[in-house]
């Protein structure tokens, strides 16, 4: 793995071809203020980034609709104790709201003026390092959106464009305006299907990886094999951590253990470094409340990976073999999958 330079060990990376440097392993936000477990308070929450940070992490990731607001509040909180020059904030717009059978979605110019405005007055920051289109809205053309991205770019609002869930036909156009410097998509041992068409189209544009739930929404940490899950979490609702498809999926978690303790790691840790060894423009943004795990996660980087090994753990967690689809059924489909997938 080819290295930028150093923060606490952790290896420097550019994200893209854009000049933006991150660190090798970000920090999700978004279960800071609820949605996987029950919300932690400020104190613990602010604690949590304050430690990221001091081991290294210095790319954090939020969106607006989070909370909704809550946790662009909480990391700017945060923000205030740390040295801002040396922190690579990431946030969103785009998702108005998480209504009972859809994303409630908007694309509109007026609309991402007035989110990055109302983003950069919760975060307490004069400029976002990186700012996403949280989803596509598809009944406005990808042009305007950017358009007026772009504007926030010239006015030294935003430094990066990024896009989440995005098509490869939407990058394309999207990058057409203006260069797109990250894309975030789902992506871990048992969802692979960026693999085939959005990661060789972002490495031909130059574009950065940015995988959300690259531990499998928590089943590779042991979410529901090793812990429950707990009865508030929005995963209750997922259909591979239900019933038959969940007892199925634990097979697969547990070929990555075997796996795990012949690389003398843990299973979430092997699973974090087999998405940490697909491409040095491959950063993922793993979230967590607890201290443990956090440092856990840190932990991945030290694992080395041959590509024997790489394809060894491939075949040990086949997608094929996956019981259940990602999603829940709550939301519609998105620009990019034919499966509605979870919001991060």
């Amino acid at each position: 793995m080819e290295e930028q330079g150093k923060t606490q060990g952790i290896p420097r990376v550019k994200l893209g071809t854009q000049g933006l440097e991150v660190s090798k392993l970000g920090y999700g936000c978004m279960g800071l203020t609820g949605v996987y477990n029950s919300p932690v308070s400020d104190e613990v929450g602010i604690s949590i980034i304050k430690d990221a940070f001091n081991k290294g992490i210095t790319f954090f990731d939020t969106s607006n609709v989070y909370g909704p607001h809550t946790n662009e509040i909480l990391v700017g909180k945060a923000l205030k104790e740390l040295p801002r020059e040396k922190i690579q904030l990431a946030t969103k717009f785009g998702i108005v709201s998480l209504e009972q059978t859809r994303l409630v979605i908007n694309g509109r110019p007026e609309y991402v003026r007035a989110c990055c405005e109302e983003s950069l007055e919760r975060l307490g920051v004069e400029y976002i390092d990186l700012y996403y289109q949280h989803r596509v809205d598809k009944t406005v053309p990808i042009e305007e959106t950017i358009g007026e991205l772009k504007k926030l770019v010239e006015e030294g609002k935003v430094k990066y464009i990024g896009l989440s869930e995005a098509s490869p036909d939407t990058i394309r156009r999207a990058h057409a305006v203006h260069p797109i410097a990250a894309v975030q998509m789902e992506w871990s041992l048992w969802t692979r299907d960026i693999e085939e068409e959005i990661v060789p189209l972002c490495r031909e544009l130059g574009i950065g990886i940015v995988p959300y739930c690259p531990l499998g929404s928590g089943f590779f940490g042991g979410r529901g094999v090793t812990e429950s899950v707990p009865t508030n979490s929005f995963l209750a609702s997922f259909p591979r951590f239900a019933g038959e498809n969940l007892e199925k999926n634990k097979t697969l978690y547990a070929r990555l253990e075997n796996l795990a303790k012949k690389h003398h790691c843990t299973p979430s840790q092997l699973a974090l470094a087999w998405i940490l060894h697909q491409g040095d423009d491959v950063v993922p943004i793993p979230g967590t409340t607890r201290i443990k795990n956090l440092h856990d996660n840190i932990g991945s980087l030290k694992v080395k990976l041959t590509k024997e090994d790489l394809i060894e753990i491939s075949n040990a967690v086949c997608e094929e073999e996956v019981a259940g689809s990602r999603n829940c059924g709550h939301f519609e489909q998105n620009d990019w999958r034919n499966a509605n997938t979870p919001v991060a």
